[in-house]
């Protein structure tokens, strides 16, 4: 990766989802409101500050550029776009979430 980019792999939750009533709600249905979606890190550049590989990041899948690499879906964004971070690697100092 160069510079700030991220490469992301979607979590496999992420797709299909059920409603507190138990309906199946498929991955492909619009919502009413925008909703960003969580991903795992899997790469980044050199100049990526706040986020490590394997990390949780939150971004807005509609803002995203996919890449197949191997067969495998990623996403590649800048490290702007991210809206938070999830990292087990601060242990008990801090909550780990950024906003």
């Amino acid at each position: 990766m160069l510079h700030d980019r991220v490469l992301v792999e979607i979590d496999a939750e992420a797709g299909e989802r059920r409603s507190s009533g138990g309906i199946v709600i498929p991955a492909t249905a619009a919502m009413g409101a925008r909703r960003l979606s969580w991903a795992r890190v899997v790469a980044t550049g050199p100049s990526a500050r706040s986020v490590e590989t394997g990390d949780r990041v939150l971004f807005d899948a509609d803002d995203k550029s996919e890449v197949e690499v191997h067969g495998e879906l990623y996403v590649v964004m800048r490290e702007r776009d991210v809206h938070a971070v999830a990292a087990e690697r601060l242990g008990d100092e801090a909550t780990g979430l950024y906003l």
